[in-house]
């Protein structure tokens, strides 16, 4: 393997159409470990034919996920780990870079920065994607949420790592180009919707020690998200003011959608309280 002494770690279920070329572009780095979740395609063999390592993973609908179980409960070889999604494809610039800030020595964790794909275009406007996905082992776990099975999702997704020491950013991007197409795109996002809705009526119910671990732009998600307002406001952020617009149709295509999805999310959140108003009263 490589000579960047992280432990690369991708969570699966079904990806053959992605899978391949994450892999290819992972030569650099020390360790590459596959978690599958009893994927029914090619996801296992195309894994094992680019050398990585294939754990399986089966999720009881309670805590830890896949990645909070990955570390938990298997042993790395190295200090870091860097958690990729299949159809995140990493590039010589981020390579490098990830290689002279870990050489520094400088930061327990890094926020990653992303290039998203849309309609087979890079959006090169918009809102940003970031995500806190590299840090040292034994320095952070994902946000514990005993979510009791509130979806199909077996692993974190909009969970936080919640990190003790310094963190960094890597201005590299990685670029997330998913090729599952829109059918797959719409389908994610209602599976989002249903989990972000449990998740901000148990985070409204919770106290100050939960509120504490979140980001400021958490906090200010799980308080408006359900307000008239809110979809409206992501959508004029990312389409106007971010220039989203200068992306064309995709760009159009992309905000329309979140719009889409944080509109759903209100009208869960919404239906859940009509359905408890007649329980209270009675």
């Amino acid at each position: 393997m490589g000579s960047i002494p992280i432990s690369v770690v991708i969570p699966v279920r079904n990806e053959e159409a992605n899978l391949g070329q994450c892999l290819q572009r992972l030569g650099c780095f020390d360790e590459v470990i596959v978690v599958d979740s009893g994927s029914t395609d090619a996801t296992c063999q195309i894994a094992a034919n680019h050398g990585a390592t294939v754990i399986q993973f089966e999720w009881n609908g309670r805590y830890p996920k896949k990645r909070n179980w990955v570390l938990l409960n298997q042993r790395l070889q190295n200090e870091w780990v860097l958690f990729l999604d299949a159809d995140e494809l990493v590039t010589e610039m981020f390579c490098n870079e990830v290689g002279a800030a870990l050489a520094e020595d400088r930061f327990d964790a890094f926020w990653l920065k992303y290039t998203n794909f849309f309609l087979g275009q890079p959006l090169k406007h918009g809102d940003p994607q970031r995500k806190l996905a590299l840090f040292k082992i034994g320095r952070g776990l994902y946000e514990r949420i005993d979510e009791e099975a509130w979806s199909g999702l077996d692993m974190e997704v909009h969970e936080h790592p919640v990190i003790e020491g310094d963190v960094g950013e890597i201005t590299a991007p990685i670029d997330h180009r998913d090729d599952r197409g829109v059918a797959k795109f719409i389908q994610r996002h209602k599976d989002y919707a249903l989990w972000e809705a449990q998740r901000t009526r148990q985070l409204r119910s919770s106290g100050r020690e939960v509120w504490a671990q979140l980001t400021d732009r958490q906090k200010n998600k799980y308080r408006n998200i359900d307000k008239w307002w809110f979809a409206w406001a992501y959508f004029a952020w990312t389409y106007v003011v971010k220039r989203g617009f200068l992306d064309g149709l995709p760009g159009f295509s992309y905000a329309f959608y979140k719009l889409w999805y944080f509109w759903t999310i209100r009208l869960l959140l919404k239906e859940s309280e009509n359905r408890e108003v007649p329980a209270s009263a009675s």
